[in-house]
């Protein structure tokens, strides 16, 4: 017996994977006078017929799963059958299955059994069904988020099932178990129809001046359905409807406001696809589809109400041309089938993209939004998740302003790539920032850090590395604990790996940190990142160092000679060594470009705490800013300085520092050791003092008091004024 071999339609060329679409079932216009899946009736061929030569090049389309008998070939002598025409032919016998198309078998020959035939064509036809609902499901449930899964019900729809689709959702989707507030309004989120279409020729080129519907598809998908687009949802069901080419132009209604009580949600409360002929239907179209929009008759139209898992979340309609057969009944099983697994899809894609928004909101927050900006260092960063599906982890970066213009460096690792190595990364991170706040040493940073990874949970690991750079005196103090070691850049182009000690990771408990300070020349970068950017599965930690070491240097080839590169530029040529499948971790990345403070402006001293030390405080700095050049600022940082010192003076017991810095701002620090940091208070009328930090909140652009392992540092800034040019 001769068997047809049915295949399931290529994918679209905007597609990024080779789908397939489903088999048609019987009664779909793919089946009809062509006879092969989705051809047109002009004859000419579909693009998405597998081959595109139809039922004629059978040894084009391979044998799949979906493979359907097919009935017995014409004689030769009968003409093809894509010059057949298009318009049903009655049964022209007993054995004539009901509801039969051009294109189904033929009827039986005198003297077979009439019972045995309907009953094999029966079971033909229920066999196509089932196929075509297994291959579609199975597209629909490919899709991820929300417009993979509504494309998939197109797709698989259109033309196997339906000649066009609409397919409207709630707007907002309701998530999860969130209870709808405010109207039920549905949205036309995509519509899809069969491009070749003759009735509708004149109406495309009439409605490209329309507008395309928010959500109906891309300009690459337009290529296999040409015009389902660029004429908007109003030219699908213009097309199915055989309206005039001036209405086909039109289009549908986009919002649709479904009435408590009305007939629309009275069908979308039954469930159940209905005919578009029913009387529930025929007065919940208009509602839906806007008025004036007639559907073709003869149960030629369904209407499927979109369930999910709590309550309706939209509707689609199926519909098929007057010179197609119609719907049958066994169809609104498919209807409901595609509806109900289409409905499940979407709940999935709301739910996934609701984790995904709180996954990236988690991380986010984790990190900082910027990065601040101290004097003598400039600072850039880069975080990447480890994948698409896993956006939150344990890598964190930070840097934390520290009195005398030093600034803190971290960059940490906490096990795994959950939300709960998220959680801990922030506590830790948290953590960090307070320590950095009291001015600890950096080993004593780490050894806090150990201690409360310790009590968060006996599994809870992570590695860290601190690091506090001073710009005055161009070091750097590193302390690790089992991160990898940093690497520095020089400005001559000359990478290299610092040697410090590795340490235990935070959380073993019961170990030492040790610190080491090195040199940090001006011109020079830092490199601190986490083990996703030098390890994954084809390399080693160290061998990926090497590269990375490697390629800080080749970059800094590129530069002129004795110029840094560009920190930006820098961090993303340093991402390109992990190639797009060799990322099997997230990756954190923080760079430091060591600009530094130049002796020539920093001013130093150290006053004893006596009466007359206010009055010498105000003489030195009026000799710094002369010398300087700054002598409008005289007035104002006399009178600050005078007002910080006198406070210094009337508490402490060993000498106090008076630091003057000249950047961009000109920054005065006043260093005593006193623990108690300064408040600002409203003095009363009859107060004798309590004004002096009144006098610096209105003067300064910053002020602030920072407590130091041996007392406090209060420090003010103006702004320094522009240089007057030359005449």
């Amino acid at each position: 017996m001769e068997t047809e071999r049915v295949t399931e339609h290529e994918k679209p060329a905007a597609s990024s994977t080779a789908e397939s679409t489903p088999p048609e079932p019987p009664g779909s216009p793919g089946r009809d006078a062509a006879g092969s899946a989705g051809e047109p009736p002009d004859g000419t061929g579909d693009a998405r017929t597998t081959g595109g030569t139809g039922r004629g090049d059978e040894a084009a389309a391979p044998r799949g799963r979906d493979a359907v008998p097919s009935q017995p070939q014409p004689h030769p002598s009968q003409p093809p059958q894509h010059a057949r025409p298009h318009a049903p032919q009655p049964a022209t016998g007993a054995g004539q299955a009901a509801g039969a198309r051009p294109g189904d078998a033929p009827a039986p020959a005198p003297g077979d059994s009439t019972d045995g035939s309907e009953r094999s064509e029966r079971e033909r036809r229920g066999g196509d069904r089932l196929r075509f609902v297994g291959a579609a499901t199975r597209r629909i449930a490919r899709g991820v988020d929300l417009d993979e899964t509504v494309l998939g019900l197109c797709r698989a729809s259109v033309p196997a099932y339906s000649d066009a689709i609409l397919v409207y959702l709630r707007d907002p989707l309701p998530v999860g178990d969130e209870r709808p507030t405010g109207p039920f309004v549905l949205r036309l989120r995509r519509s899809d129809r069969i491009p070749d279409d003759p009735l509708t020729a004149r109406a495309l080129q009439a409605a490209q001046s329309v507008a395309p519907v928010t959500g109906t598809g891309t300009a690459g998908e337009a290529t296999e359905h040409a015009g389902a687009h660029a004429g908007g949802p109003g030219l699908a069901f213009g097309m199915v409807s055989g309206m005039a080419a001036g209405v086909a132009g039109t289009t549908a209604a986009q919002l649709a406001e479904v009435r408590a009580g009305g007939p629309l949600a009275e069908v979308l409360r039954g469930v159940r696809p209905v005919f578009a002929d029913s009387a529930a239907a025929s007065a919940a179209l208009p509602e839906l589809l806007g008025p004036d929009r007639d559907v073709p008759a003869g149960n030629r139209a369904i209407l499927a109400p979109l369930r999910g898992r709590r309550r309706v979340i939209g509707a689609a309609v199926f519909l098929r041309r007057p010179d197609r057969p119609a719907f049958e009944p066994d169809d609104l099983l498919i209807a409901a089938q595609l509806a109900t697994h289409t409905a499940l899809g979407v709940d999935k894609a709301v739910l996934y993209g609701r984790e995904a928004y709180i996954a990236d909101e988690l991380q986010r927050t984790m990190l900082p939004d910027e990065l601040p900006q101290p004097t003598g260092v400039q600072l850039a960063s880069r975080y990447l998740p480890a994948a698409e599906t896993a956006r939150v982890g344990g890598d964190w970066y930070d840097a934390i302003p520290l009195p005398g213009s030093r600034v803190a460096l971290v960059v940490g690792d906490v096990m795994g790539h959950s939300m709960t190595s998220a959680a801990i990364m922030g506590q830790l991170r948290t953590t960090a920032q307070t320590l950095a706040g009291l001015d600890l040493p950096p080993q004593e940073v780490l050894h806090h850090l150990d201690e409360q990874a310790q009590r968060l949970g006996s599994d809870r690991m992570a590695t860290c590395l601190y690091a506090v750079y001073d710009p005055v005196a161009h070091r750097i103090v590193i302390a690790n604990a089992g991160h990898p070691p940093p690497v520095m850049l020089h400005r001559g182009g000359r990478a290299e790996v610092l040697r410090i000690p590795a340490g235990a990771p935070i959380g073993v408990g019961g170990v030492d940190f040790e610190a080491v300070e090195l040199d940090a020349p001006a011109g020079a970068t830092l490199l601190l990142y986490t083990d996703g950017l030098v390890e994954s599965r084809q390399r080693d930690v160290w061998t990926g160092i090497e590269h990375l070491r490697e390629k800080l240097a080749a970059t800094a080839r590129l530069t002129r000679p004795g110029a840094a590169a560009p920190l930006e530029p820098l961090c993303d040529e340093v991402l390109d060594i992990v190639g797009p499948g060799d990322r099997d971790d997230d990756i954190a990345l923080l760079a430091a470009r060591f600009d530094g403070i130049a002796p020539s402006d920093v001013a130093y001293w150290f006053l004893d705490p006596r009466a007359q030390t206010a009055r010498q405080a105000r003489r030195l700095a009026r000799r710094a800013l002369a010398r300087w050049g700054l002598e409008e600022l005289s007035d104002a940082v006399e009178l600050l300085v005078s007002e910080i010192v006198t406070n210094a003076v009337r508490y402490a017991e060993r000498p106090i520092t008076l630091r003057l810095l000249r950047t961009d701002m000109l920054r005065c620090e006043v260093g005593d050791d006193v623990p108690q940091l300064p408040r600002l208070r409203q003095a009363r009328a009859t107060d004798e003092g309590g004004r002096g930090l009144y006098l610096v909140n209105r003067l300064a652009r910053r002020w602030g008091a920072t407590r130091l392992s041996t007392g406090k540092v209060v420090w003010f800034e103006l702004p320094c004024p522009e240089p007057t040019p030359e005449p």
